[in-house]
């Protein structure tokens, strides 16, 4: 099969490498009918994840066919229209237990892509086939439904859960990519105040109001007004930059919520000396993706206005071009990126 491959730092390539193959009695393979390009993604290149060796096969987020699955998975079926999960779930841990199978203690978690073999691919083994695979109605299209392989699970989960979102709230997001305007969509759910998305890119707050956002700027006035005054009941901080996170800090009221999504590859400060008096909660996470079903049922009823969101599609085979449009998505507008097999 074809299949991105990692090399080292800022080096891939568009191999060709041995068809996976069930290796334990719960595996499933998947023929990868979409896959994306992940912000993850970007900081495996970077060399901000060490642990992602040489030879791996990149990507995390995709839908397909099931072609062939192990002994013991009861659930699935060769023939199957399924999700994938970006997270792998073992199902009897503690953790995955408690359906926070970004933790799972069992082998899974966020393996694929990482730790294993991924999704940008023509193929991919999914371990934990029974509860890392979500079934897809196939109503669903393929460019709505890989959002929810982990982009619209990790908005609601880290973003707007995690930021106890609540009716009348102001909320804002700081970054305006395509995790922030999941957040967006996902907000509004819950029927805030307003929404107020800040971001550097013109062409991203544009998207922002589409979304749903009352409010898009540049930091600037809004939020030296939200400092200088009764501040956001809710910040989310989606830019995964260090400045991005100082914003947070600034906007967010006494007794208010901070929930970081952003995939921080420096360190961040926490001023300490001005947020000691201010009660404020600071919320981080690994998505677990449980909330994926719940989501999809919301997706099919027109719920979830995400089709802004893909602004880019591709062949499998020009993934190189994917990264490198992804990669500059402030110049080429780009924020969700799909793949499809030919």
């Amino acid at each position: 099969m074809r299949a991105l491959v990692y090399h080292c730092r800022q080096q891939t390539s568009w191999d060709t490498v041995a068809d996976p193959a069930i290796e334990e009695a719960t595996d499933a393979i998947v023929r990868v009918d979409a896959t994306t390009v992940c912000g993850s993604d970007l900081h495996i290149l970077r060399g901000d994840l060490p642990e992602v060796k040489p030879g791996t096969v990149l990507g995390h987020e995709a839908v397909g066919e099931v072609v062939e699955v192990g002994g013991e998975v009861h659930y699935l079926r060769p023939g199957d229209q399924v999700i994938v999960s970006s997270v792998s779930a073992c199902g009897h841990c503690r953790a995955c237990r408690d359906a926070m199978y970004g933790q799972c203690h069992g082998g899974g978690g966020w393996i694929l892509g990482s730790l294993i073999n991924g999704t940008q691919a023509e193929l991919v083994r999914v371990p934990f086939a029974d509860h890392s695979l979500t079934p897809r109605p196939t109503d669903l299209p393929f460019d709505d439904a890989v959002l929810l392989a982990e982009l619209l699970p990790t908005a609601y989960e880290v973003g707007v859960r995690n930021g106890h979102v609540s009716p009348g709230d102001t909320v804002v997001v700081v970054g305006a990519g395509p995790v922030g305007l999941a957040v967006v969509v996902v907000a509004r759910l819950y029927s805030p105040r307003r929404i107020i998305v800040v971001d550097l890119a013109g062409a991203r707050l544009e998207t922002a109001l589409r979304v749903g956002a009352d409010l898009a700027e540049s930091p600037g006035k809004m939020i030296a007004d939200l400092s200088d005054g009764p501040g956001a009941d809710v910040v989310v901080e989606a830019s995964g930059d260090p400045d991005g996170f100082v914003l947070c800090t600034r906007a967010v009221r006494s007794g208010g919520h901070i929930a970081n999504i952003g995939a921080h590859g420096r360190p961040a400060t926490l001023h300490l000396e001005s947020l000691w008096r201010k009660n404020v909660t600071i919320s981080t996470g690994q998505v677990d993706t449980s909330s994926t079903p719940w989501l999809l049922d919301l997706m099919r009823f027109g719920r979830l206005p995400v089709s802004p969101l893909v602004t880019h599609t591709f062949g499998l085979d020009r993934m190189e071009d994917a990264y490198e449009v992804f990669a500059r998505g402030n110049t080429t507008g780009a924020l969700k990126v799909v793949l499809h097999r030919e």
